[in-house]
């Protein structure tokens, strides 16, 4: 039996997690995008009140790592003069949305998520891991992201709400969108959807208005490194950040930073440039997920990231090394997942973390060995 604290919430700014390596500051940078002075500050708060680490989410948020109780609230006021957390609490827990990042100012995309954000105050409170998805634009690119009440395109380009865990969803009238989500968020609550805690995990029948028979579009392949027609779209590998590097590499040119839900930063207006970013879309450690591990996670008994970077030129398909048998750094299927458990690794194919393993109790350079390495 692996053990670990199973927690129904997701950190924010006003309510920090616990880690090993201290507090875990949670930052959602409105349409998931920082302005350059933003970024900077952030960097300069990470280093200030924290350990200088950032990690990327797969809901295009940011973590700010290492922070003490003491400095957090010094941490907070300064998000709060950047522009990146709400002054009010339950405003900040509301505002879980995540947002196709290759929106452009007046798209689709960009005005609903506009229009849900003047629409938070309304919501009922939800399960603190439960979100929006607003997926507008010509392809669709986040049909696998973590949300529930969703607005997509279907094959004929209509915008259509569809609830998660369903097949279909039902089309929705040109600015009428955010409000359709605000009210399938009610029914959720009204019809017993808390007991479920996700929108996927809620079997009670849709109503009619939002149970129709639109197929979503065929998903699109997330965006690669490289040169973006909005810049340059840089890779981070393990979803983790250096404060003071990224200040540094970041180009004066640059009008803002985008966060990707693939753990990667869309540089606008800037040409190729890294300094410790993945800039080839064929690097093995873009299909590498490995969360951060002992010592820096208290659930964690094994090290990751060291030995999925040894894995992961192994590896042809998918890999996921985890700390522990929560899963954090990927909730889908991998080609290949290691599970730490009581100081060794259990390997599985085609599985999660914590799947029955094909292979039990390895230590790394046995684990090793099994892909062909001496």
């Amino acid at each position: 039996m692996i053990g670990f604290q199973v927690r129904g919430w997701c950190p924010d700014a006003w309510r920090p997690m616990a880690a090993g390596d201290g507090l875990l500051v949670r930052v959602k940078p409105r349409l998931a995008r920082l302005t350059r002075a933003q970024l900077l500050g952030l960097c300069e708060a990470a280093l200030i009140h924290g350990n200088g680490l950032i990690d990327l989410t797969s809901r295009g948020n940011l973590q700010i790592r290492g922070v003490s109780e003491t400095g957090w609230r010094a941490l907070v006021e300064r998000l709060i003069a950047l522009g990146l957390v709400d002054a009010d609490p339950e405003i900040e827990k509301r505002r879980n949305l995540l947002v196709a990042p290759d929106w452009q100012a007046g798209d689709d995309t960009h005005r609903i998520a506009g229009d849900l954000l003047t629409q938070l105050a309304a919501l009922l409170p939800l399960p603190g891991k439960m979100g929006f998805v607003i997926d507008a634009g010509p392809m669709p690119l986040l049909a696998d992201a973590p949300g529930d009440f969703r607005i997509e395109r279907d094959p004929e380009g209509r915008l259509i709400l569809r609830a998660d865990g369903r097949a279909t969803g039902a089309p929705v009238a040109v600015g009428e969108e955010a409000a359709a989500l605000v009210r399938l968020a009610h029914w959720f609550v009204e019809s017993g959807g808390a007991a479920a805690g996700r929108m996927a995990r809620h079997a009670a029948p849709l109503p009619d208005w939002a149970d129709g028979g639109a197929v979503p579009a065929a998903l699109a392949k997330p965006l690669p490194p490289g040169q973006h027609p909005l810049g340059a779209l840089l890779g981070a590998a393990f979803g983790q950040l250096d404060a003071a590097l990224l200040a540094d590499a970041l180009p004066v040119e640059a009008r803002g930073v985008r966060i990707t839900p693939w753990r990667s930063l869309l540089v606008e207006g800037a040409d190729l440039h890294a300094v410790g970013l993945i800039t080839d879309a064929t690097d093995p450690l873009l299909r590498a997920d490995a969360c951060v591990g002992a010592p820096a996670c208290p659930q964690a008994s094994v090290e990751t990231r060291v030995l999925a970077r040894r894995l992961a030129p192994l590896v042809s398909g998918r890999l996921h090394v985890s700390g522990c048998a929560k899963g954090c750094a990927r909730a889908q299927l991998a080609d290949v997942v290691v599970t730490g458990r009581d100081g060794r690794f259990d390997l599985a194919f085609d599985a999660r973390a914590g799947a029955p393993p094909a292979h039990a109790g390895l230590t790394p350079d046995a684990l090793l060995a099994l892909f062909g390495t001496d």
